[in-house]
């Protein structure tokens, strides 16, 4: 199939955030072809230094979320790096922002400056927890967005309270943004008007704590830590075997049956009581008891084997060295590599989609070096190669 341009080429992104989240926005519209500029402070992002490990002293934390981006180290606290910062919003699509509302301010980027100096640009605004409210003005990091959701009362073994231990909030507010960020886009190209994007921490995780807090609103008890089983879902959980752990999902009726029937509780089966969810959910101690007492007498593989001969969703819990190898995350190609000039051949998780029309999933950019591109940046926004100097000179701009 013949390659045609991905869906946001021709997108001018600038980005001045940090961390993770944001920058998880800014990677995701890259890979769907937008030109990121990512604007960092003279010092470099916060994440260049989040490691060990390191690879060749580039972070894998920082590689793994700045690809298809290129680097400009900018002062736009000082009014010539605002300056500089104004030139390129005046032909940029998309502005991205982390920083807090007050610091914006006295940065002379207040929102309601920018949206009535550019009134075209879409503009991202991510946060902690949001634009308004009583705690607008609060830092926010992943550990702390999971405890304000709720999302760590329910996790984690009864009594204890954990954080999911990824960047998940981070992630998934990043995954909100580049969505919202590319709806905008698409009335900005029909109607030539912009918009405020406002993404918080908190709101993504409370939308994967949706069905939770549904659940307790229409009635349910207050919910605790409950390991790996499901609130509502009677079986849908880890269970142990002869050898190492696996997970059953009984969805539904039917796979209910068809449970039982591979692993010979014909008996269950046969009981009205358990027909429905709800049966099973009334009698889940016995219910679970039952499926342990035959699991725990076959190896992982007979009981994979069973279960999924005959359609019951099930899988071994998986270690991040299998999870590499794994058949399907190969065939899918999950996992690309970035050639990068200092780190060598970095392997991380590519974009979470695939278009029939891009059939090459190799990154375009490695993530860059600190400030790689400034030269090429500001020439590209009308700097002479004599002003560019000045800028340096006057530590407005730092180049390798």
């Amino acid at each position: 199939m013949t390659e045609t341009p991905a869906p946001l080429h021709g997108v001018t992104v600038v980005d001045i955030s940090s961390s993770y989240a944001a920058p998880t926005a800014s990677m995701y519209l890259g890979d769907m072809g937008a030109d990121v500029i990512k604007i960092e402070p003279l010092r470099g992002d916060d994440a260049r230094g989040w490691g060990p490990p390191f690879l060749n002293g580039e972070a894998a934390w920082f590689l793994s979320v700045n690809r298809n981006k290129k680097s400009l180290c900018l002062d736009i606290r000082t009014d010539d790096g605002r300056d500089v910062l104004f030139r390129m919003l005046e032909t940029a699509d998309v502005f991205i922002e982390n920083l807090n509302p007050a610091k914006l301010e006295r940065h002379g980027l207040g929102l309601d400056t920018l949206r009535k100096t550019f009134p075209r640009l879409v503009i991202c605004a991510l946060s902690g927890f949001g634009l308004d409210g009583p705690d607008a003005h609060l830092p926010g990091y992943d550990l702390i967005a999971q405890a304000r959701s709720g999302m760590m009362s329910v996790t984690g073994d009864a009594g204890v309270p954990q954080r999911v231990s990824t960047a998940l909030s981070d992630i998934a507010a990043g995954t909100v943004a580049a969505y919202a960020i590319a709806a905008a886009l698409v009335r900005q190209q029909k109607h030539g008007v912009g918009e405020v994007v406002d993404v918080s921490l908190l709101d993504a995780d409370l939308a994967f704590m949706a069905p939770r807090i549904a659940s307790y609103l229409a009635g349910d008890p207050e919910p605790r830590p409950c390991g790996g089983t499901d609130s509502v879902v009677s079986i849908y959980q880890p269970f142990g075997t002869s050898d190492r752990p696996v997970v059953v999902a009984v969805g539904n009726d039917r796979i209910w049956q068809r449970a039982c029937a591979a692993l010979g509780l014909e008996e269950l089966a046969a009981d009205p009581e358990l027909a429905s969810n709800a049966g099973r959910r009334s009698r889940r101690a016995e219910v679970v008891a039952a499926f342990e007492a035959v699991l725990s007498t076959m190896t992982c593989a007979d009981a994979l084997k069973a279960l999924q001969d005959v359609g019951v969703p099930c899988a071994p819990i998986s270690s991040l060295s299998e999870v590499v190898d794994d058949p399907q995350v190969q065939a899918r190609e999950a996992i690309v590599t970035q050639p990068h000039p200092r780190a060598g051949d970095f392997r991380g998780v590519g974009s979470p989609w695939r278009l029939g029309t891009q059939t090459d999933r190799t990154p375009r950019l490695s993530a860059p070096l600190q400030g790689e591109h400034g030269r090429e940046i500001l020439t590209g926004v009308g700097f002479e190669a004599q002003a560019i100097d000045e800028l340096v000179e006057a530590g407005v701009v730092w180049l390798p």
